[in-house]
């Protein structure tokens, strides 16, 4: 609060990783003004967020090993009621990419990125799109689901239907770009939590899964067992 100066923020795991295995990923306050935020590493420093650049989904990330954050205040007149803040995940290298897909963030998965996402995503469930609401702000969408089949969640995504039956409700996000539309059929979704957001990996109709599922078992190349009954 009342930002002046500056600071050096080093972020560390409070697990041994080796540093070049791990990603930093940074999210500003969407009222966060005061500061700038730069990578900074032996003394040479990279701009992440400018001042007052807090825009809604707004998220940079970079590797541990490239060096630490330093936040530097901004000349202001009147310091008061300015705030700055930041969120911030350590993850593998690994979940990174699976998060942020920045090649191609829409392209479908592959039968192997397919299979790989059912036995290392946060949340894993069977359902059907029931309403797609878009936030061009935030440049992202937000798909409703109806779920079947919960396989796995490791946060509370989805949650049971008031009427009950057995079926689960929740929201998953994806990017604006993404185009995603409500659809007839059966999924397969897949993710991660992602600053507290379900956020969507891959998404193969059910059908298609269980052919790939199938494939792979018969010529045991499986990574994972999962109940397709």
């Amino acid at each position: 609060m009342y930002p002046t100066g500056a600071l050096i923020v080093n972020l560390r795991p409070n697990t041994f990783s080796p540093a070049r295995h791990l990603t930093v990923c940074i999210k500003p306050f969407r009222d966060s003004v005061g500061a700038n935020i730069y990578l900074q590493k032996t003394g040479e420093l990279r701009l992440l967020v400018r001042d007052g650049d807090g825009r809604p989904g707004q998220v940079q990330c970079f590797g541990l090993e490239q060096g630490g954050l330093f936040v530097e205040a901004t000349p202001q007149r009147d310091i008061g009621r300015r705030t700055t803040g930041f969120q911030y995940e350590l993850m593998k290298r690994h979940r990174a990419s699976d998060l942020h897909a920045l090649s191609a963030p829409c392209r479908p998965c592959s039968d192997t990125e397919v299979l790989l996402a059912v036995c290392t995503s946060d949340f894993v469930v069977r359902g059907s799109i029931q309403n797609v609401t878009h936030e061009p702000e935030r440049q992202e969408s937000a798909i409703h689901l109806h779920v079947s089949r919960l396989y796995r969640q490791k946060s509370r995504v989805f949650q049971p239907v008031p009427e009950g039956g057995g079926h689960w409700q929740g929201h998953v996000t994806t990017l604006l770009e993404c185009g995603v539309r409500p659809g007839h059929g059966d999924f397969l979704f897949t993710g991660h939590m992602h600053f507290g957001e379900a956020q969507l990996g891959c998404a193969p109709r059910f059908k298609d899964f269980q052919r790939m599922y199938r494939d792979a078992e018969e010529r045991g190349l499986n990574p994972c067992e999962i109940g397709m009954e």
